[in-house]
């Protein structure tokens, strides 16, 4: 019998023994001894398997990445078993509480919470440049009247790219820093414009008076007063949902981000391919979902018969269960808090309450507590947005503000990367071989 059993990795490190995993080929009885690091094997490892010389070598099938690591990341750590989120280390549940959504940004692009000093530094230039060049304003006035505002931030949020071209000098760190701060300040700039647009109304330009998150809400509400001020409670319930979305690890939108920049693209361009990821309705628009099912219960009394309705089979329960998360969400119990502070303002959602006793019986029940069904962010963000007068379509844009300090980050990371390369997945060729072409008379 041959054997295989040297320990080498994919980057010429030899693993010790127990820090390995020992595979038996059964088709040529070879054995080999794979490194194993952090809990995971390196799937180019594999290609040291094969039946012959000629073999490409064994590869890994993993649709949907369920079970494959991409990169590696000190950025958002998740626990999804135990509920737990942390940014660079920090409780989500702390950030919520303690910090601003600006000063979380600083925390994912640069690593660290910032000074006093460094904070006023970072919130001055992302202040002084929310506004956007005047032909941004008129090639976003183009469209169509009734033009979905995602795919009016797509759009803009790629053409930035064309009005800043030394963007794509992205080993530059001056000027990559200058893309991410410009990223940051108009990202609520080209939001609130394309809302605006929706609604047939003229753009209003940022108030650099306000906060982040206020500026946003008077860009989007302000008529025809001098000066708009927020809610306190409003603004900071706004704040606290762009923290909770700032990044979430290799979600959809993420990946995206990563692996279109991995072709060292230009930073607009990569974070339009996360604004195009989260476009989709299982992605940014899942709150959507939580919203039309709430409406269809419409009223408390309905839920039994609705929630029999999903054990059968013939009702989605929306809002709950989530890839990663296995326990309650932990940014859940924050939005549920947060939800209730807009109730004071703008008064109470008719679907609270429906929303409240779902989530009792859910959380009750055990034929969603076996299937480890929890409450997600999407379970009450959706209320909150149309109690501050959002149409469903700007749910994904409110949320692609909040995670465009979360996609910078997860940017500059790879780009700093040594072990990344282009993007390039493998594929199992299932179509025909070595067939003839048939001429057009002969079909």
């Amino acid at each position: 019998m041959s054997t295989d059993t040297t320990g080498q990795g994919a980057a010429g490190g030899v693993a010790q023994a127990s820090n390995t995993l020992s595979i038996t080929d059964n088709r040529t009885g070879r054995q080999y001894e794979v490194p194993i690091e952090d809990e995971t094997i390196r799937s180019i490892d594999l290609r040291r398997i094969k039946v012959n010389d000629d073999d490409f070598g064994l590869m890994t099938y993993d649709p949907a990445f369920m079970n494959t690591a991409s990169c590696r990341s000190s950025i958002t750590y998740i626990d999804g078993d135990r509920g737990i989120l942390e940014y660079r280390g920090y409780p989500i549940e702390q950030l919520a509480e303690r910090s601003t959504y600006l000063e979380v940004a600083y925390l994912l692009v640069h690593g660290e919470l910032p000074t006093q000093p460094q904070l006023d530094v970072w919130t001055h230039e992302i202040t002084t440049h929310t506004f956007v060049h005047e032909n941004v304003k008129e090639f976003m006035q183009g469209f169509r009247y009734d033009a979905h505002p995602m795919g009016m931030l797509l759009a803009s949020v790629g053409a930035l790219s064309t009005f800043y071209p030394e963007a794509t000098q992205i080993k530059d760190v001056d000027l990559r820093y200058a893309q991410i701060v410009r990223l940051i300040a108009k990202m609520p700039t080209l939001a609130a414009f394309a809302y605006r647009h929706n609604r047939g109304m003229p753009y209003v330009y940022p108030d650099n008076d306000l906060s982040y998150a206020g500026n946003f809400l008077s860009m989007v509400y302000k008529i025809a007063e001098l000066k708009y001020q927020p809610d306190p409670r409003i603004e900071r319930a706004l704040d606290v949902l762009f923290i909770l979305h700032a990044d979430h690890e290799q979600n959809c939108s993420t990946s995206a981000v990563r692996s279109v920049g991995s072709s060292q693209v230009d930073p607009y361009s990569s974070v339009a391919a996360g604004v195009g990821a989260l476009y989709g309705p299982l992605h940014g628009g899942a709150n959507e979902a939580v919203l039309r099912m709430l409406r269809r219960i419409q009223t408390v009394d309905r839920i039994p018969e609705f929630v029999e309705g999903v054990k059968a089979g013939n009702e989605r329960l929306m809002g709950f269960g989530h890839r990663v998360y296995k326990n309650y969400d932990p940014r859940a119990k924050i939005i549920k808090r947060a939800a209730q502070d807009v109730f004071e303002v703008t008064g109470t959602n008719p679907y609270l309450d429906v929303a409240l006793e779902l989530e009792k019986i859910a959380l009750e029940d055990e034929y969603f507590v076996s299937r480890k069904l929890y409450p997600n962010v999407d379970f009450y963000s959706g209320l909150i947005y149309e109690a501050l007068g959002m149409p469903v379509e700007m749910f994904p844009v409110l949320f692609a503000i909040g995670r465009t300090s979360g996609w910078i980050a997860q940017w500059l990371e790879m780009i700093d990367d040594r072990e990344q390369k282009i993007a390039r997945p493998r594929q199992i060729y299932t179509g025909g071989r070595e067939r003839d072409y048939v001429p057009m008379s002969q079909r």
